[in-house]
């Protein structure tokens, strides 16, 4: 019988040892299993094949960890993202699994300050974790010197590949040394990939993780959108017009775990709570009484959640929304599971929007948008649940004494006022909807939010008629630069100087991204649309037109 392999296993130090243990890693995964030996030997270049969720950051950060050297003030290793949420993701777990080692660490990427990324790397950084276009301006300026690195990690290769930037991150590693190690992630590995491998990385051993499906089809995946004040309230509606509730509740924080576990208790929920500041003999009882279902709620921080295997949870709400799309695909995938459905719910408030449509996009995952119970259809659950108790006890053998009793009341009463009487005393409190406080519906403005409810991203073409610019022409000038299907390119508008179009979110920073390379150092060609740019706002433009 093979002996599981552990952390301890893998050639990492005690001190780092140590930070995964703080850290909450109990057992490595498929891909921590396989690269970190083989990263830590540094004998060679890597190509690793895996999907979000399963570890991939903590694969190569474990690693690159121990390999830095800190009394260096030089950048010894640059890991290049696609986007910007996930450089400040991957840049947060690598210093979380740091420990006492005295590492730096500086996220570079658009739309953050370009002095401010100046500052810290004056001062020194040992890891850059950078978008491309960032490092490229970086590497431009000449603020940024990548010729004495001595590992280059492409995280996510696939999905910069499909944002275009393919070139940017040759341009890149031109400007590396060569005998640095290169290490590869991606979820697939398309030939345009294999080209890079073949041009940049003299020989790599390629790694490949079983494809499993993390998240399951008898997962159902819906967010709600509430103010962070409504949470609660929205909270116990769902657990109320369920039949069998029985879920894990994930908070951010241990402070959060606390309160929203208090105020289960208070309102007369079963819920218990684990976090890190709970002794081990207190987490094995709650968990052992969570597994039996003596309570039907838990609430945890990620961390505390870890190991945590029970196969037949109805419900996953993220109270508060996951750091990455890794720790989303670790929450949720803890429903759904033997065949028994299960629903992934996920609170967001306005401002979270982006950053769930980014989980969405990067766990290639579908999100639904739903809404909050109203109170008159729980009230409608409860009662049918009460109708449905007192048929099942009217099947049973009833004590004797009920009879003589029933007989009594029923001597001088009206039968149907006596039930009624009985149900009032008996359930006032569960049916009383003032038992419930009010949720705002949000109401989202349409210029402010990017998208529509659909997953459409409106887009500013700075080509119009004057331009000869026909719906036709745009479709084939897009198609032509971006994977996309021309059905997929709707409510085209066709102005004098600009035009404005309709595509489906995931495709929207492919095409900006494209043609924001496509005319580096000239105007942008395709941009979001604005007020600004008059997206939505064509109304008011004929009428400011009919005034003059």
């Amino acid at each position: 019988m093979n002996e599981k392999i552990g952390f301890k296993d893998l050639g990492l130090s005690p001190e780092m040892l140590a930070a995964i243990s703080q850290k909450g890693f109990e057992e490595p995964t498929p891909i921590q299993i396989m690269t970190i030996p083989l990263m830590l030997r540094d004998e060679t270049n890597i190509i690793a094949q895996a999907q979000t969720g399963t570890g991939k950051t903590a694969a190569f950060g474990l690693p690159l960890i121990e390999m830095i050297e800190t009394r260096a003030r030089s950048v010894q290793a640059l890991i290049l993202v696609p986007t910007r949420e996930l450089a400040i993701q991957v840049s947060e777990e690598i210093l979380s699994l740091r420990g006492k080692k005295n590492i730096t660490i500086a996220p570079i990427y658009g739309g953050q300050s370009i002095d401010q990324q100046l500052r810290r790397l004056k001062k020194g950084v040992h890891i850059i974790v950078g978008t491309p276009g960032r490092v490229i301006d970086h590497l431009h300026r000449k603020t940024l010197k990548l010729e004495n690195i001595e590992h280059l990690i492409l995280d996510e290769a696939d999905e910069m590949l499909n944002m275009g930037f393919i070139e940017d991150m040759e341009e890149i590693m031109k400007h590396t040394n060569l005998d640095k190690r290169t290490l590869l992630f991606s979820a697939t590995i398309p030939s345009r990939i294999k080209d890079l491998a073949k041009k940049y990385m003299n020989g790599y051993e390629l790694l490949k993780v079983k494809k499993e499906r993390l998240i399951t089809n008898l997962t159902e995946q819906i967010y709600f959108e509430v103010k962070a004040s409504d949470k609660f309230e929205a909270l116990c509606r769902i657990i109320d017009i369920e039949e069998k509730f029985y879920g894990l509740i994930f908070c951010r924080t241990k402070s959060d775990v606390d309160s929203v576990a208090r105020h289960l208790i208070d309102r007369g929920y079963d819920a218990e709570s684990i976090h890190g500041d709970i002794s081990q003999s207190q987490r094995e009882r709650t968990l052992d009484k969570f597994k039996h279902q003596r309570v039907n709620i838990l609430v945890a921080t990620d961390v505390a959640a870890r190991g945590i295997d029970v196969v037949n949870l109805t419900h996953v709400i993220n109270y508060s929304l996951p750091q990455d799309p890794e720790s989303y695909v670790h929450r949720i995938g803890r429903t759904g599971r033997a065949g028994q459905e299960g629903t992934a719910i996920t609170f967001i408030t306005p401002s979270e929007y982006k950053r769930l449509m980014f989980i969405q996009r990067i766990a290639k995952t579908d999100i639904k948008k739903s809404k909050v119970p109203r109170v008159q259809d729980i009230i409608k659950v409860k009662r049918k649940k009460i109708y449905d108790d007192l048929n099942a006890i009217l099947l049973d053998d009833l004590d004797e004494k009920y009879f003589s009793w029933a007989e009594d009341l029923l001597a001088d009463k009206n039968p149907a006022q006596l039930v009624a009487a009985l149900l009032n005393y008996c359930f006032e409190d569960e049916l009383n909807p003032d038992a419930y406080g009010e949720i705002n519906e949000i109401a989202v403005k349409k210029q402010k939010r990017e998208l529509d409810m659909q997953g459409k991203a409106r887009l500013f073409v700075a080509l119009g008629k004057r331009d000869k610019i026909t719906p036709h022409k745009l479709i084939d000038l897009i198609m032509s630069e971006v994977a996309i299907k021309g059905k997929d390119v709707r409510d085209i508008q066709i102005m004098e100087n600009f035009s404005f179009i309709n595509v489906p979110f995931d495709k929207a920073e492919q095409i900006i991204s494209s043609f924001k390379k496509k005319g580096r150092g000239k105007r942008m060609l395709i941009t979001r649309a604005t007020e600004k740019s008059g997206g939505g706002n064509k109304k008011k433009k004929d009428r400011r037109k009919k005034r003059r």
